[in-house]
């Protein structure tokens, strides 16, 4: 696999190409954005942020990269590193963006894959958090913190998007895929976590209905499951998982210390992958 970092950035302030320098990003207008120690861009203007520190918290991330490290996720990231590979032709070189890629687990799960392929990849978050510790373990990527709500790429420039567990802005999304460009989102079944979900809530709320329709601009190709179990051995894993999602902030107190409380769990992990061509 040949991994080289997706550069084809856009000016959040007036959506001018961006262009590298010594220390950053700098735009026809002046506009110029600092490249961090770790290695990422913050192309978040203030003036865009919902709240002060806006994303995933630090100790969420954390948690989060515990977990995956653990593997419990890897059947997600190869049944999408496969989707992402068998797009297009074995010979043509992919630009993919992770839209809320939180610590880059995917990506780096993707770019350790032995193919020829060429890959261009891209990983974005509005957590400066998630972003800093995806820069801080792998610098082949281009990493970002942005909104998925006005993608800082130019329109057409991407061969894949990647959606997982987060917030799908569809507009922005077939704005910058190329024509047939492929649509990857990755969504909680209806049992996903059923166990830990019993054990936090009083009752459950009825599995939403799925999505029937495309979004304007996509083709549905398919929607597909990913199901199995998982066994959380310790108390730690279990609070892994719980601070990673944001049923930590859901739950009641009493729902929080009956799974802290926990040494064992058995989870379902069950997945859907969505999968829409770019018209």
């Amino acid at each position: 696999m040949t991994i080289a970092p997706f550069t084809s950035l856009i000016c959040p302030l007036d959506h001018e190409p961006l262009s590298r320098t010594e220390s950053g990003w700098c735009c026809p207008q002046g506009h110029t954005f600092d490249v961090s120690r770790q290695g990422h861009v913050n192309l978040l203007p203030v003036q865009k942020k919902r709240s002060r520190d806006p994303g995933d918290s630090r100790a969420m991330i954390a948690a989060r990269r515990r977990f995956l490290e653990a593997d419990h996720y890897q059947g997600i990231a190869e049944a999408v590193s496969r989707r992402v590979l068998s797009h297009g032709s074995a010979h043509e070189a992919l630009a993919v963006l992770d839209a809320g890629c939180g610590e880059g687990y995917y990506l780096r799960e993707l770019a350790g894959v032995e193919s020829a392929r060429r890959l261009s990849l891209l990983g974005l978050d509005i957590s400066k958090w998630a972003v800093q510790a995806a820069a801080g373990r792998d610098r082949r990527m281009q990493w970002v913190v942005g909104s998925n709500a006005a993608l800082p790429v130019p329109d057409q420039s991407l061969d894949v998007v990647l959606c997982m567990f987060g917030f799908p802005t569809p507009a922005e999304f077939a704005r910058v895929l190329k024509p047939g460009g492929l649509l990857l989102e990755v969504e909680a079944g209806p049992d996903h976590l059923i166990e830990l979900r019993e054990i936090i809530y009083p009752t459950l709320k009825a599995p939403r209905e799925p999505r029937q329709a495309p979004a304007p601009g996509f083709a549905l190709e398919g929607v597909d499951t990913l199901r199995h179990a998982r066994s959380l051995s310790s108390r730690e894993q279990i609070l892994d998982l719980l601070v990673m999602t944001p049923h930590l902030y859901r739950a009641s107190a009493e729902g929080r210390a009956k799974a802290e409380a926990l040494t064992h769990l058995d989870v379902t992990v069950e997945v859907q992958f969505r999968s829409s061509r770019r018209l």
